[in-house]
């Protein structure tokens, strides 16, 4: 049995997230959101906003800053500062999808005594929590990697 998107939607499941997605009318720009909270632009041209690819990075990496977050937190490791940057490598030909991405995250706080705390994070990040990356395409390469500043 095919159920339409109308009756995937009407199904309760346990932890379902959902969105909406309309045309801006101008080129290719959408506005999205989850209707609780703020909209944001995904514009195809990213001169508005993030592509969907852009947005794609933005997702894998906000996900792996929240879990290191709360881990190294839980951990009582100090964090001063945390950011990430990720470049993707697409295919040449459609469909254009990532075949390699590579993750820097750079922390400020922790020392020298808490270098495994923070690789445990890192791996149990990449290994178990970050759900943005175990939904993506387990073919596509990652380089994830920690730069203590």
């Amino acid at each position: 049995m095919i159920l339409s998107p109308r009756a995937l939607l009407q199904m309760n499941f346990s932890d379902t997230r959902s969105i909406g997605l309309r045309w801006s009318g101008d080129a290719l720009v959408f506005m999205g959101g989850t209707g609780d909270g703020p909209e944001i632009a995904i514009d195809g041209d990213s001169s508005q906003g993030p592509s969907p690819m852009e947005l794609l990075l933005l997702s894998l990496t906000g996900c792996m800053a929240i879990d290191l977050r709360m881990i190294l937190e839980k951990s009582r490791v100090p964090v001063e500062s945390l950011e990430i940057d990720a470049a993707g490598e697409r295919a040449s030909e459609a469909p254009k999808k990532y075949e390699l991405i590579r993750i820097v995250c750079r922390i400020t706080g922790p020392g020298e005594e808490h270098e495994s705390q923070v690789q445990r994070a890192l791996d149990l990040s990449r290994d178990k929590y970050c759900s943005v990356l175990h939904s993506l395409n387990p073919e596509i390469s990652m380089d994830i990697r920690i730069e203590h500043t």
